[in-house]
């Protein structure tokens, strides 16, 4: 069994590298796949679907991110319509001891705004908001 959390999003290639550093997960990269699908004529060659990023071709309206040795990955997917309130889910990454300031600084760093930080009993954490303010928490 796998797991596939999907995104959707403004910008799919920007979301996509936030999260792979958020969690250490490998970008997919889908040159290879595209030019399959281009030859079998699935899509043409000039297709508005296919865009060119530092040198592949890759999906316009999608990216992926894959967690390294197993399934799992991450899906961003374009849509029309902005974010427009709470999540009803988000992710908690939860880091080493000692780690998650260095995490919290590395993703602030990429993008990310500082929302709260939260206390329940000995348990803590950083709230974060994403590139497009998708809600996480760092502990």
């Amino acid at each position: 069994m796998a797991l596939q959390i999907t995104f959707d999003c403004a910008d799919p290639h920007a979301q996509a590298r936030f999260w792979a550093a958020a969690l250490d997960y490998e970008l997919e990269d889908h040159h290879d796949m595209i030019g399959g699908v281009i030859e079998a004529g699935h899509v043409p060659a000039d297709s508005d679907e296919v865009i060119e990023l530092d040198g592949r071709r890759a999906w316009r309206d999608y990216a992926g991110a894959k967690a390294p040795d197993t399934e799992d990955r991450a899906l961003f997917q374009r849509v029309p319509e902005a974010k427009t309130a709470k999540n009803r889910v988000h992710l908690d990454i939860h880091v080493p001891d000692g780690q998650r300031e260095a995490k919290v600084g590395q993703l602030l760093g990429l993008g990310a705004t500082k929302l709260w930080d939260g206390q329940l009993g000995p348990q803590s954490w950083v709230t974060l908001a994403d590139p497009e303010g998708n809600e996480l928490c760092v502990s």
